[in-house]
């Protein structure tokens, strides 16, 4: 475990679906909530549900075998809206293919969602 909640929990998803599990538990945040939901809104992921242990809690996450690949962008690159392809071309295989989770003033969403309402932010992951 390292001192970023999101990128151990993205580790523990990608290495989950490189093995072939159909299911795997990370510490849940605020954060990789939202972040989750993206990714089930996207189809990358299918339920996931929260677990109380008395602290945090952890969320249990069900895998499609759909997610190629997910990192979590460090630093937290500032994007505005007509910045997005460069991103694109810099963390996705090819056009088209994946998403790049962006946290925005209206929540986190995809660069899709957040390029159709013209808004920027910061990045804070990638899924393919």
């Amino acid at each position: 475990m390292l001192q970023d909640p999101l990128a151990d929990a993205l580790t523990v998803i990608r290495n989950a679906e490189r093995i072939g599990k159909g299911k795997c538990v990370v510490k849940a945040s605020k954060l990789l909530g939202n972040v989750l939901k993206v990714m089930q809104e996207n189809g990358y992921i299918g339920t996931f549900e929260k677990i109380n242990d008395g602290k945090s809690g952890m969320f249990k996450v069900e895998l499609k075998g759909k997610v190629i690949d997910t990192k979590a962008i460090k630093p937290r690159f500032a994007v505005a809206v007509d910045e997005y392809e460069k991103w694109e071309k810099r963390y996705l295989p090819a056009r088209n293919i994946g998403i790049l989770i962006v946290s925005t003033s209206r929540g986190v969403m995809s660069h899709k969602k957040a390029r159709e309402l013209h808004l920027g932010g910061r990045l804070l992951s990638y899924v393919y």
